[in-house]
């Protein structure tokens, strides 16, 4: 066994299983920050065991097994009982958990608890902790993202999310805040940051675009690892029909399920470039899981006033028809927008209802809307990368050649950089 396969099975497991582990090694104390370091020498040791001893039949149980015996070896040692308080000890005390053993371990499957990552969401969101650093906290001490990309998601400077952070873990540690499913009441409080959670999940870790629901004219196609089902994204979808159906009557979190899955149908169109979404061949698309995720739409129709993920989720299907109808219904997502915009404004959400303005009303209707925006969109990527498409829709190619630049500058992913450079140069040599 070479170091090469074990590290990439180490970050295989690290990739897809983290936030899980985590939840796992939490539950019984609370402190996060202690299964996390507790994580972060289980897999030292990976690296360094492996290699020479193999890597075993379940290497998440084989993680779980060495963390736990890592908390066990800091709680008795004295350093800690002369630092940690009396209640402290008594929480961490070894008679309080069930540790596990060796004999154990082929019993131990993290997948067959999945509801522990719910439960930690849940606990993420407690009154206790700040709202404005839920849902980042549970994209990281659940999801298993780092402060970076978290940070960027939010656009909010790395050093400053990544204090916040650590600020909300010591907050659950020294309130004793339970890890505890909360009742169906307090389930129900608690859901918004906990479906914003799940949403990010899907943001951050499917196709590039992909999880810009607000900006879904302007999607790409991929044959992205979010398909596959030991990925984040995957795992995103899941977690979203999971709650779903253990709140039943939830629109949100069916609507939600309905957005998650109904995006990721589009992304299993095999392309490793980038392709806005009125190009893509829709028979790549998945047609069952759009089947899928129109069944979850319903579910959440018809409960009162429709919240920001049911209008993401008909914006979604509206797109998703052209499977059938061979043509985007563009008046359809204007309307939707429009609502959308009243239920939720964002630079995304106006961004987009920007777009397909200009598809409705042509572009010089959609360039007034994006001027609306002045200054407040000036670091968003997809604002510069939708005005370029509109000036050169609208025979300004230099103004469009500038947007373009800009967009470039701001791109993340490659593909999508590479799609704008060629839109770009057709401009110049057009």
């Amino acid at each position: 066994m070479n170091d090469q396969v074990a590290r990439m099975t180490a970050e295989r497991v690290a990739r897809t299983s983290y936030g899980r582990l985590v939840a796992i090694l939490a539950a019984v104390t609370g402190d996060l920050e202690s299964a996390e370091d507790a994580l972060a020498v289980a897999f030292e040791r990976a690296l360094t065991s492996w290699p020479d001893a193999g890597i075993p039949d379940n290497p998440e149980g084989w993680l779980v097994i060495v963390a736990r015996n890592h908390q066990r070896d800091v709680w008795k040692s004295s350093a800690h009982r002369t630092a940690a308080s009396f209640d402290e000890q008594r929480a961490q005390a070894p008679e309080a958990a069930v540790f596990i053993t060796a004999a154990a371990m082929k019993d131990l499957d993290p997948d067959a608890i999945p509801d522990k990552r719910l439960e930690l969401l849940f606990v993420c969101a407690h009154p206790a902790i700040d709202p404005a650093i839920r849902t980042p906290l549970m994209l990281q001490a659940v999801l298993g993202f780092d402060a970076e990309q978290i940070a960027r998601a939010f656009a909010t400077p790395r050093t400053a999310m990544a204090q916040r952070l650590v600020r909300a873990k010591k907050r659950i540690k020294n309130a004793h805040i339970p890890f505890l499913v909360p009742d169906r009441a307090a389930m129900s409080e608690r859901i918004v940051p906990v479906l914003e959670a799940i949403y990010g999940c899907y943001a951050i870790a499917g196709p590039a675009g992909a999880g810009a629901a607000t900006d879904s004219s302007l999607e790409p196609s991929r044959s992205a690892a979010a398909t596959r089902p030991d990925s984040l994204a995957g795992e995103a979808q899941y977690l979203a029909v999971t709650l779903a159906a253990l709140l039943t009557s939830n629109a949100e979190a069916w609507a939600l399920a309905a957005l998650i899955t109904l995006s990721l149908a589009r992304a299993s169109a095999h392309s490793e470039r980038f392709v806005p979404l009125d190009e893509h061949d829709v028979r790549e698309w998945d047609a069952g899981m759009i089947a899928e995720g129109e069944t979850y739409l319903r579910r959440a129709t018809g409960q009162g006033k429709p919240g920001r993920f049911q209008l993401e989720a008909a914006i979604q299907a509206v797109h998703c028809d052209r499977a059938r109808t061979r043509l985007t219904d563009w008046a359809a997502l204007e309307t939707l927008y429009a609502a959308l915009l009243l239920v939720a404004p964002s630079v995304g959400a106006q961004v987009a209802h920007a777009t397909v303005v200009g598809r409705v009303a042509g572009a010089s209707a959609g360039l007034a809307l994006l001027d609306e925006l002045g200054g407040a969109a000036a670091g968003f990527q997809p604002y510069h990368a939708a005005r370029a498409e509109l000036l050169s829709r609208a025979g300004l190619t230099a103004e469009a050649s500038q947007s373009y630049a800009s967009a470039i500058e701001l791109a993340d992913d490659q593909a999508v950089r590479e799609y704008l450079e060629a839109q770009r140069r057709s401009l110049q040599h057009g």
